[in-house]
């Protein structure tokens, strides 16, 4: 049975890196204060051009200090966490700010800003990203990437972008976020000295980004940044630098560099251990049994594991995780009961949890379903996925993760021949995976290649050629044209084309399997020799032959030789 791809089941079981304080709860305005409906702003109502100078007159004299004024008082009222009040107050300072300092101005920049940050905190989410891209439009007028920003407005600036790329990030738009992260990484970069704090932090963020997005060769120096930036601030025995170890563990684990990924978490279990964290301790040997299971120290994992049961609350998350782990050894060993009873006892555990963590359940969760799937019980591997998306159901910066679970779904009804019901989880998955990966990543092309599968199924060839055809671009490009999932993307629009009737066009991708299958020499002769037959199963139903039966996926079956 064919195995998810690993794009995808790389998101699945990632969760995010780091924790972040959630955003301070908020009383209700009172009535007298609304909240605005819509921000009342766009980059293209501002004055265009460099800023002029304020005009002597004694109106804009007056309207000078007012505009500054309100702005220092939305950011007070920022710091002391009202942020309804530094709302109403940033947008009233916008209209005398741009009187007296024209619209792209970095009073301007600031004021926005502050609208953003505050809209996002009292929930108006589509004003947030209104306001931060529109400061960031500013900001890259008065900062532009070629030459040294000045150090005032390179400091709003990197605010402007990390709060834009968080604004991003909360709506699923996780590749257009790294692009934010990484600008306010350069403007901190050019005024901030390489040991500052600051830029550490923004190292780690990049890091995270890339990460997040699966472009780990990306992430890799940006994380060794960090960590030597958190190395020199807190030393080598901090949680601090504990916590980028773990970072860049999983960025060795996304590059296949697993040896790297176990000493990195190998140092941060000796840091938690010393310093009496067992939560943590418990996570991080869980995360090692992962890792020693891919390197096929199965003893050692098991060794981890019992060390975590020994230390852990029999009722808590690690204790569940690591039955999860356990019953995926004792799977590989073949010892299916033994495996069976882990992971009821791990569901026993979970579905009694409120989490105030939902990635890690999640993450239980989805392992325990590619557990019974391995086993080919689909009917509880697929409700173990649905139970995890009703989970994931307005769970904030965790679209990656629905995105990756719906697709998943997809794949497993198409696999149970559901192909109707898989359908509309497969579309939810191109959208969500779009955004958070990006136009062109090979998880997205497998997610497409299972949408134009399931259309094929069920004889709307003109949908399946379309997004077969957009499978075969991405999954081309990133593996190369003999590549197994290449070759096999051809011989699907070999037979879609086939079936509609287009034998001419069908022809060329048939022609194309048999190309790469003879490329890849004789371990590929029984593939080759299916390929040719499919291809003279072309011809004669293009020449009309009645007999001619396509597509077919095997031989016959000959007869065992006694």
């Amino acid at each position: 049975m064919r195995r998810l791809p690993k794009s995808l089941i790389l998101a699945c079981l990632s969760r995010p890196l780091r924790a972040r304080s959630p955003l301070p709860p908020l009383p209700t305005p009172p009535p007298h204060h609304p909240r605005p409906g819509r921000l009342p702003f766009s980059t293209q109502t501002l004055t265009p051009g460099p800023p002029p100078p304020p005009p002597p007159d004694a109106a804009a004299a007056a309207a000078k200090p007012a505009g500054l004024a309100l702005l220092e008082d939305a950011e007070l009222h920022e710091s002391e966490g009202d942020h309804s009040k530094a709302l109403d107050l940033a947008l009233k300072a916008l209209a005398p700010l741009q009187e007296s300092h024209g619209g792209w101005s970095l009073p301007v920049a600031r004021a926005l800003r502050l609208a953003g940050a505050a809209a996002s905190r009292v929930g108006l989410a589509s004003d947030w990203l209104e306001s931060l891209a529109a400061a960031a439009e500013i900001v890259g007028y008065l900062a532009p990437a070629r030459r040294r920003a000045d150090p005032e407005v390179a400091a709003v600036g990197a605010a402007v972008h990390e709060q834009l790329a968080r604004a991003k990030m909360g709506v699923g738009r996780r590749w257009d976020a790294v692009g934010d992260f990484r600008r306010a990484l350069d403007l901190r970069s050019g005024c901030l000295g390489e040991g500052s704090g600051e830029l550490g932090d923004a190292y780690r963020d990049v890091a995270e980004a890339y990460a997040g997005v699966l472009d780990f060769d990306k992430a890799l120096p940006m994380c060794l940044k960090a960590l030597r930036v958190a190395e020199g601030r807190f030393g080598e025995g901090s949680t601090e630098v504990t916590k980028v170890r773990r970072l860049l563990s999983a960025i060795y684990i996304g590059l296949g560099r697993h040896v790297d990924a176990l000493e990195q978490i190998d140092r941060a279990r000796v840091v938690y251990e010393r310093l009496g964290l067992d939560v943590e301790h418990s996570q991080v040997e869980i995360e090692g049994a992962n890792i020693r299971i891919l390197l096929r120290r199965s003893e050692e994992a098991l060794n981890d594991l019992k060390r975590v049961m020994k230390r852990a609350d029999k009722e808590s998350e690690e204790c569940a995780l690591a039955y999860v782990t356990m019953a995926k050894i004792l799977s590989s060993q073949e010892r299916t009961q033994d495996s069976k009873r882990c992971l009821e006892i791990a569901r026993g555990i979970i579905d009694k949890k409120d989490s105030v963590n939902p990635g890690r359940i999640v993450e239980a969760y989805t392992e325990i379903s590619l557990l019974h799937e391995s086993m080919s019980e689909f009917e509880t591997a697929l409700s173990l996925m649905k139970k995890t998306l009703a989970i994931l159901d307005g769970a904030k910066e965790m679209h990656h993760i629905e995105g990756s679970i719906s697709a998943r779904i997809g794949w497993l009804l198409l696999h149970m021949e559901r192909a109707a019901e898989a359908v509309p989880y497969l579309e939810t998955a191109v959208d969500k995976l779009k955004n958070c990966f990006g136009p062109r990543h090979f998880g997205l092309g497998f997610a497409y290649k299972h949408l134009g599968e399931a259309y094929r199924v069920m004889e709307q060839y003109e949908s399946a050629v379309k997004f077969l055809t957009l499978a075969r671009s991405i999954v081309h490009d990133a593996f190369g044209p003999t590549h197994e999932d290449s070759i096999e993307m051809n011989q699907f629009l070999a037979n879609a084309y086939g079936l509609m009737g287009s034998y001419k066009i069908a022809m060329d991708f048939q022609e194309q399997v048999v190309d790469a299958y003879k490329s890849r020499g004789s371990d590929s002769w029984e593939d080759l020799r299916e390929a040719y037959r499919l291809r003279e199963q072309l011809k004669m139903k293009a020449q009309g032959l009645r007999h001619a039966v396509f597509p077919a996926y095997s031989l016959p079956v000959l007869p065992d030789r006694d």
